[in-house]
C-alpha cells in the first residue's frame, strides 16, 4: 500500500513527508482487553484534565497534496497498538513507551525505502533526545522543543537563497 501511495503522489526525486501520532480508539467491553486511561486530548486543557479509556494506536502516516483537494492530507499505513503500563504489568510484559514504538515504527519505515530522503513530523511527544539521537541517521525528523530547551551548539550560518 506504501508504494502505491508514494507512486501515486510523489514525484521519484521528491523527498518523502510523514507524520505519526497516536489516537486513542474508545472501546468498552470484556472482551476488548488492551484498554488503558488516558489523556483525552480534545476534551482536555492545561487546567483541566479529562480521561478517557480505550485503545492507544500509534499511526504513521504519508502526508501528501490530493490534486482534488486544498490541502494536505494525512494517508495512515501503518498502526501499532501501544498498550498501557498497567496492561502490560498484567500480562507480564515490558512497557514501551511511546519513543520506544516511534523509534521502531521509524527504522521499520527507513528499511522499507533504502535510499529515499524521509522528513518525519510529530508533536512534542517526540522531542526525546534518546530517540532523536536513535533516528538522526536515518530521517529528518521536524518536531517542536519544550518552552525550557537548552540547545548548546550554534546553528550553522544560512546559505544565500535558503
Amino acid at each position: 500500500m506504501l508504494t502505491f501511495l508514494i507512486e501515486t503522489f510523489y514525484k521519484v526525486d521528491e523527498p518523502l513527508v510523514f507524520g505519526i501520532d497516536e489516537t486513542i480508539e474508545r472501546r468498552r467491553g470484556a472482551k476488548i482487553k488492551a484498554k488503558g486511561i488516558y489523556r483525552d486530548p480534545v476534551r482536555s486543557s492545561h487546567s483541566h484534565f479529562v480521561k478517557c479509556s480505550g485503545l492507544r494506536w500509534m499511526c504513521l502516516m504519508l502526508l501528501t497534496e490530493v490534486p482534488w483537494a486544498a490541502r494536505i492530507w494525512a494517508l495512515p499505513f501503518l498502526t501499532a497498538l501501544a498498550p498501557s503500563e498497567r496492561y502490560c504489568k498484567e500480562q507480564h510484559a515490558k512497557h514501551k513507551k511511546i519513543t520506544d514504538w516511534a523509534r521502531q515504527i521509524i527504522g521499520l519505515l527507513a528499511r522499507w525505502l533504502p535510499g529515499k530522503k524521509l522528513i518525519i513530523t510529530a508533536d512534542s511527544s517526540y522531542s526525546a533526545l534518546e530517540l532523536l539521537a536513535a533516528i538522526k541517521s536515518k530521517v529528518t525528523m521536524i518536531t517542536r522543543l519544550r518552552l525550557d530547551a537548552a540547545l548548546y551548539e550554534k546553528v550553522p550560518e544560512r546559505k544565500a537563497g535558503r
